[in-house]
């Protein structure tokens, strides 16, 4: 399938960028002054780099039917059955490629939620229990893929909080997180371990719009 020429400049840009570290922004910060500077680059690209730093797997679509064509390869690539996956929005794109969830969490290969934000300079996933996904689906599964629109990119956690309140202003969830890439934990003779306290492995799949 060819690529169009507007996916395969932001696919440039985020491979530039993955290649290329950029120093620190920050040199002569005051103390009275916010340490994070404005974005100087696309947002999706800064998120593709610091999500993929901190070991996500980050793919871009264009629209979602190419969306649903790299979801579908995946899905065959690694042989996964037992997709799990609550939100209406999603389990209606899932359906066109023949997916049908599976409705045990528990005993799931994988799950499949979209999220609130994405922030740019963490590389965080923003999620709620507001969604219809709750809290537990992106937790508990041992592989969680993200769907995300360029629609939900802020460039830092403040943006994100901001964002929360406005769009929950009568009603703030009861659970917020933060997802910066997956589980780990060093806890156990200062060795790094991924997949322990939750998934092993999270996608991103950023999908312009």
């Amino acid at each position: 399938m060819a690529i169009s020429v507007a996916k395969e400049n932001m696919l440039k840009k985020i491979r530039q960028a993955l290649s290329n570290p950029v120093p620190l922004p920050f040199p002569h910060s005051e103390g009275t002054q916010s340490v994070y500077l404005p974005a100087t680059e696309d947002n999706a690209v800064l998120f593709a780099e610091e999500f993929t730093k901190l070991q996500g797997k980050f793919a871009f679509c264009e629209n979602e039917p190419d969306l649903q064509a790299q979801l579908q390869q995946l899905f065959k690539e690694k042989d996964w059955q037992k997709i799990y996956c609550r939100e209406d929005h999603l389990v209606d794109l899932l359906g066109d490629i023949a997916v049908k969830p599976y409705n045990e969490l528990v005993s799931c290969d994988v799950s499949v939620t979209g999220c609130e934000f994405l922030v740019a300079r963490t590389g965080s996933i923003v999620l709620s229990a507001a969604q219809q996904s709750g809290r537990t689906t992106s937790v508990y599964a041992p592989i969680h893929i993200c769907v995300a629109y360029t629609s939900q990119m802020v460039f830092d956690v403040k943006d994100a909080l901001q964002a929360l309140k406005e769009k929950y202003a009568e009603n703030f969830p009861s659970f917020v997180t933060f997802a910066s890439g997956p589980s780990r934990t060093a806890d156990i003779e200062k060795t790094l371990v991924t997949g322990v306290h939750g998934p092993k492995e999270v996608f991103c799949f950023l999908v312009e719009r």
